[in-house]
């Protein structure tokens, strides 16, 4: 069993974006800029955007953080995004999920420029990345598919299942591992709550991608020897032995599965820190314009 190290892969990957933003500054050129658009104390988005920014410090990029309150109107919003579709300044920028209840999260992901779209949710971008179009890939999945080359993880011909079909995670990993490229070019299965023979399936899996929320789900004998196994899943769940009082679980009940797997993600430090940096990598897209002028 191999673990795939996602904070060593991201940190060769900061390095790198942190590189071509200096070529960028010494040549004269505009150093990419990204904008946050935060609602509410919600605890795991405030941790995700300080995340981000911090990040983009450490890259390079120039930041914004745009703060409102959880009271904030649908229209106040809208009106945000047409203002930072409109600043040329700001190369790209996100709407941290979720929203609150009172506000559609579609009409704001569909209100945003999709070319200054990083997230990757604008209908435009998800329609060109299930045609193998250049676009902005979703975060997640991308840095998944990261993973997978820097691991040098065969998948032509391979069985993927993919446990999940949220349009976030499980429908853009499905779309992207079916194409005809590296990674990709498998043989995809999607399963959900109402899928019967879930057991079966997995079992039949070279590649399990496990994004449905649920701690531990996955055990060992939905898995066969010499799987590749990518979790997913981050639930805070209580702990005594933590000095925060809580531990990230994954989907995958580590422990019992990881010695059957040929490749396995930890949690946390698998797919985690792949997501931000992911999101960098669009920004820095966005910046220099490679793949919408």
């Amino acid at each position: 069993m191999q673990l795939i190290d996602g904070k060593a892969v991201a940190a060769q990957m900061r390095k790198e974006i942190a590189e071509e933003v200096l070529r960028i500054r010494q040549s004269g050129g505009k150093i990419p800029h990204l904008a946050a658009v935060l609602v509410g104390h919600d605890g795991g988005s405030e941790t995700y955007v300080a995340n981000k920014v911090r990040t983009c410090e450490e890259v390079g990029f120039q930041s914004s953080l745009i703060r409102y309150e959880e009271d904030v109107t649908e229209e106040e919003l809208l009106a945000c995004v047409d203002r930072l579709n409109r600043d040329a300044d700001i190369d790209g920028f996100i709407v941290q999920l979720p929203l609150p209840d009172h506000i559609s999260e579609q009409k704001i992901i569909e209100a945003i420029d999709y070319r200054k779209d990083v997230d990757g949710f604008h209908p435009i971008n998800v329609g060109r990345m299930s045609i193998g179009l250049p676009c902005y890939v979703s975060a997640t999945p991308a840095g998944i598919l990261e993973l997978l080359r820097r691991y040098e993880i065969e998948t032509k011909g391979k069985h993927c299942v993919v446990l999940g079909r949220s349009n976030i995670v499980g429908k853009p990993m499905a779309m992207l591992m079916m194409q005809k490229n590296y990674p990709g070019n498998c043989t995809v299965t999607v399963c959900h709550s109402r899928s019967e023979n879930l057991k079966e399936m997995c079992l039949s899996a070279d590649i399990i991608v496990v994004a449905l929320g649920v701690p531990e789900f996955l055990k060992a004998d939905m898995v066969k020897e010499g799987a590749v196994v990518i979790d997913v899943g981050t639930t805070r769940m209580p702990s005594s032995v933590t000095r925060s009082g809580y531990k990230l679980a994954g989907d995958v009940k580590f422990d019992e599965v990881s010695p059957k797997c040929s490749y396995i993600t930890p949690v946390p430090g698998g797919v985690g820190p792949m997501t931000i940096l992911s999101l960098m990598r669009n920004t820095l897209h966005a910046g220099k314009k490679s793949i919408y002028e």
